[in-house]
């Protein structure tokens, strides 16, 4: 088996080996995986932070060791902080990255991905947090668009919002809603939950499609269009600016 590392500022994961294929996540800077197939232009991977599955194009793979593989996945979890920062290598070349990017092995401003050495001053967070600081992250993204496979600051889907807020408060969540929904202890009424805790909603068919972090007093942010707040009931987000209901409740989870 082959191993990776995305050393681009991302790159789209995408659900079958063609650049028009629907794009199903985002790999960021730092984020390690396995080479599970594989064809003359294309790799199927599976991430290891999420186990999210898709393929990417050869020549944005960085092949690494299984020993530095296993360094990497077993090493503490060092992640960027600012929404939008750079790395330097030693020629004085500059990589973008953005927030939630992983540093791995991080050691004084300084890491390695095999022969290439980056040289980063930015703000990092790394270890669990505390719950209150779960709302805090989630405004960072506030007005962000709606990017379908998306995780980053310049666009998102609803479950990579929820996914890259917990991650940065240290907390691992699934790649989408629907298996994010299978995490965390459910909830009968909204009043049982707290800011932080994770609402699901689903469609006629009640297959859970949607996710939103849940804030006081009745509220929710998620992503819908943007990273947006709407007000919350027992019966599903309600959109004031649409004087409707847009999202139907499934369940509450409490995860952390």
């Amino acid at each position: 088996m082959k191993y990776g590392i995305c050393n681009l500022t991302l790159i789209p994961l995408r659900a079958s080996a063609d650049h028009r294929s629907e794009m199903v996540s985002q790999l960021l800077f730092g984020e390690a995986y396995k080479v599970t197939q594989a064809n003359k232009l294309w790799l199927k991977i599976a991430v290891v932070d999420d186990g999210c599955e898709g393929w990417i194009p050869i020549e944005q793979h960085l092949e690494v060791s299984k020993e530095f593989f296993r360094e990497v996945k077993n090493s503490p979890m060092i992640l960027s902080d600012e929404l939008v920062d750079v790395l330097e290598n030693e020629q004085g070349q500059l990589t973008t990255i953005v927030m939630g990017s992983r540093l791995p092995l991080l050691d004084k401003n300084r890491l390695c991905l095999n022969e290439h050495t980056y040289h980063y001053q930015g703000r990092v967070t790394t270890g669990k947090l505390e719950k209150t600081k779960l709302i805090p992250t989630a405004f960072r993204y506030e007005n962000v668009p709606f990017l379908w496979g998306g995780k980053t600051p310049f666009g998102l889907d609803s479950a990579g919002f929820t996914q890259i807020v917990y991650k940065l408060n240290g907390i691992h969540l699934k790649r989408n809603a629907a298996a994010q929904a299978t995490q965390g202890e459910a909830l009968s009424f909204i009043e049982e939950s707290s800011p932080g805790d994770l609402a699901f909603f689903d469609n006629q068919e009640g297959e859970i499609i949607h996710v939103g972090m849940i804030l006081e007093n009745h509220h929710i942010i998620h992503v819908d269009g943007k990273v947006r707040v709407d007000q919350l009931d027992q019966s599903g987000i309600f959109n004031r600016a649409l004087q409707k209901h847009t999202y139907k409740l499934r369940v509450i989870k409490k995860v952390v």
